[in-house]
């Protein structure tokens, strides 16, 4: 896991090896085992290393082949990359290191673009041709690894991070609208090509481009989901799906174990990351650090989850870590949390992540964590009803969007205001092919755009700041690809996740998956009240928010007068919304 950023000349100038290395400085958390910075002609490019995979120099990066005239920085893990070594060995290829960063070298020079179709594993990455001077920009099949980009006059800079991109200057940061009305409706996801920045964008997914010395370029879209049975599907019952699905969630555990340094797991106490400890202990994994974090409760609302990820370490005897957060440790780390965000995250729990990942980056430089189940195998409260809905966009919109574009037009300034970009995002995506039934419209929609800007984002983001690599089983594509063949009523089954609750009854105890549904609860932040709700108040009323005015007076007047009480559908803080996005503003100096 590491950070990469880099600049691209299509004038024939000579790219700033001093705005790289500016870039590579604020990348340094992202990888702080290595540091290098390589310039060639129209290029510059610079990477930050966390050493997880072959830890010798050998496997230092940016890495030059000057057999094959390539290179390449990367930020990710390939997981079989051993068995692709063999093959490429097979070819002819010659390797000088033990990791997988050159088996993508030589992968790209023996198959081209199509090499992706051949990874396990998450990855953002740049590879250059010598000869050529062709740039290839590539994004793992779920956005996993964060990949963007910033466009200016005869030239293109890329990076890990939006903040690394900001370091380089010159990037145009007024607010985006289209981003704004998915921030501020679509539950603060912002879909690929778009940022709260009107001058950066992201990779989307499963997205290889290809740029060329001229700076035109070509995407290549190299993997989609598909729902609906196979025909080798035909006549399988319940039970035979939890077989299948057991079985192909233990390979994607498995894989996820390939390392040169220990690997923990993030326990919340739920099922899928209870599940994940019972496959590593079914594999022979003794001693496992695991790492719980709990808040302090407000308004009867509790603000730990520690009762079911302590019976998971009992029953499993791992190396249990419980890592309590008082508010007086709370308030004071939310500047640095925010700052750490590559883009403005509501959700809660990224204050839990931030936390937890500066504890457990003390232990483990790895750790298998529990995202993605929900979207993948349905268990979030939306998906039943949406099973026959003869209205789905409505259906979806009024769980799932925070504010309908009515009260939007109500709460940004009117210079920002233009068409319902969000709703009309989720009926194109509706209205594509490949998924016929409403509840399999809203579970690929939620699996591949929400999935991707919002948890997978907060845990790369939360657990990178500390120098910690996150992997998530639950995202391996031949499990989300098995899940989309799997009657949605299977899935739904049980109050939702059906077939995976059913199978993992052979793996963790009966009491951590018959439990009411959980999440990472931080109350402080939803019942905005005290020192939060002063902390708040002070950023909306900041000479740069004033400056700024992204929201209308009244609007926030109302919201300030009961913050209690104005909650989303999804149990979100509408103040703590506003105020978020006003805050990662001021925090990154904009």
């Amino acid at each position: 896991m590491c950070g990469i950023c880099g600049e691209i000349r299509f004038d024939g100038g000579t790219p700033s090896v001093e705005t790289v290395v500016r870039m590579n400085a604020t990348l340094f958390p992202r990888g702080p085992d290595g540091s290098g910075v390589y310039q060639s002609r129209r290029l510059a490019v610079g990477h930050q290393r966390l050493k997880i995979l072959d830890l010798s120099e050998h496997a230092q990066q940016p890495m030059i082949d000057s057999e094959l005239g390539l290179g390449i920085v990367f930020n990710g893990c390939i997981y079989n990359f051993r068995d692709l070594r063999v093959q490429l060995r097979a070819l002819g290829y010659r390797f000088f290191s033990d990791g997988d960063t050159e088996v993508i070298l030589k992968a790209y020079a023996a198959w081209g673009v199509e090499c992706v179709n051949r990874f396990h594993g998450m990855f953002a990455f740049a590879i250059w041709e010598r000869d050529s001077d062709r740039l290839i920009l590539a994004r793992d099949r779920f956005g996993i690894k964060p990949l963007y980009y910033a466009e200016f006059d005869q030239g293109m800079r890329f990076a890990s991070t939006l903040p690394a991109l900001l370091a380089g200057g010159g990037i145009d940061t007024d607010v985006d609208p289209v981003a704004l009305h998915h921030y501020m409706s679509f539950h603060s996801v912002v879909p690929a090509p778009h940022t709260i920045l009107r001058g950066v964008r992201k990779l989307p997914p499963a997205t290889v481009r290809v740029i060329d010395s001229d700076g035109s370029s070509r995407d290549h879209l190299y993997w989609r989901l598909h729902f609906g049975q196979l025909p080798e599907d035909q006549g399988r019952n319940y039970e035979d799906w939890q077989e299948i699905t057991l079985d192909t969630l233990r390979r994607a555990v498995e894989r996820r174990l390939v390392s040169d340094v220990p690997v923990g797991v993030l326990l919340s106490g739920g099922l899928d990351s209870s599940l994940i400890v019972g496959l590593l202990a079914e594999q022979g994994q003794r001693g496992l650090n695991t790492f719980s974090v709990g808040f302090e409760s407000v308004d009867d609302e509790a603000g730990d989850e520690f009762q079911y990820s302590d019976i998971i370490a009992r029953h499993f005897a791992t190396e249990h870590h419980q890592i309590r957060v008082d508010s007086a440790r709370l308030l004071p780390a939310l500047g640095d949390c925010i700052k750490a965000m590559s883009e403005p995250m509501v959700s809660h729990d990224v204050i839990g992540f931030y936390l937890l990942s500066e504890q457990v980056s003390k232990h483990v430089k790895v750790v298998q964590s529990g995202q993605g189940a929900d979207e993948v195998f349905a268990g979030y409260h939306w998906y039943p009803p949406l099973a026959d809905s003869e209205r789905p966009l409505d259906d979806y919109a009024k769980v799932f969007f925070d504010r309908d574009h009515a009260e939007f037009e109500r709460t940004v300034d009117p210079r920002l205001l233009g068409e319902d970009f969000s709703r009309g995002f989720v009926e194109r995506h509706f209205m594509a092919p490949g998924a016929q039934r409403p509840i399999d419209k809203a579970l690929r929609l939620d699996t591949q755009v929400m999935l991707v800007d919002d948890p997978v984002k907060r845990v790369d983001n939360m657990t990178m700041a500390w120098g910690l690599e996150a992997r998530v089983p639950f995202l391996d594509h031949e499990l989300v690809e098995l899940a989309a063949r799997i009657p949605a009523e299977f899935k739904i089954a049980s109050g939702g996740k059906g077939v995976l609750k059913e199978a993992s009854r052979s793996v963790i105890p009966s009491e951590v998956i018959d439990r009411p549904k959980g999440y990472f609860p931080v109350p402080a932040l939803k019942y905005l009240e005290g020192e939060y709700l002063d902390f708040v108040k002070q950023a909306l009323d900041h000479p740069a928010a004033r400056e700024r005015g992204l929201f209308r007076d009244d609007y926030v007047e109302l919201l300030m007068k009961d913050p209690k009480k104005h909650i989303t559908p999804l149990r979100g803080s509408k103040v703590w919304q506003i105020a978020l996005l006003e805050l990662w503003f001021q925090q990154h100096g904009l």
